[in-house]
């Protein structure tokens, strides 16, 4: 199986959906934020590794805890996805925070506040004009 191919893909695609429900449902540890989602997941050709790319949105202490507490989890979360998926090998997960969602969050707020900034300066600059025209 070749790393792009489409069972690889399908294999992804069903992992991330199966450890997403995993954390969200099964999994009982403190630690792990109510606002944790897996991005992606990149299972090797092999199925022996798995990279899961785990967004939490939160504090930086939050998001730290969360991995701790998906990496103590890991066998029980390892066991829980043998049983529901049927896979030759059960992939050993690696958690690796990402970012991106919270990177998108920053810039959608960036470019609100911009945006904010150029109407109320237009605001400004079209009363000044009604001004000068009176």
């Amino acid at each position: 199986m070749r790393k792009n191919s489409i069972k690889n893909i399908r294999v992804n695609a069903e992992v991330q959906h199966e450890l997403s429900n995993i954390i969200r449902n099964e999994i009982k540890d403190p630690r792990i934020s109510t606002m944790t989602s897996v991005v992606a997941v990149d299972v090797t050709p092999d199925l022996k590794f798995a990279k899961a790319y785990i967004s939490v949105l939160g504090s930086k202490e939050e998001q730290e805890n969360t991995i701790k507490g998906l990496k103590s989890a890991e066998g029980y979360i390892r066991r829980q996805l043998a049983s529901s998926i049927n896979l030759r090998n059960t992939p050993q997960i690696t958690f690796v925070p990402d970012r991106s969602i919270e990177y998108g969050v920053n810039m959608s707020r960036l470019i609100d506040e911009v945006n904010g900034n150029l109407s109320d300066k237009e605001e400004t600059e079209a009363e000044e004009e009604f001004e000068e025209e009176k």
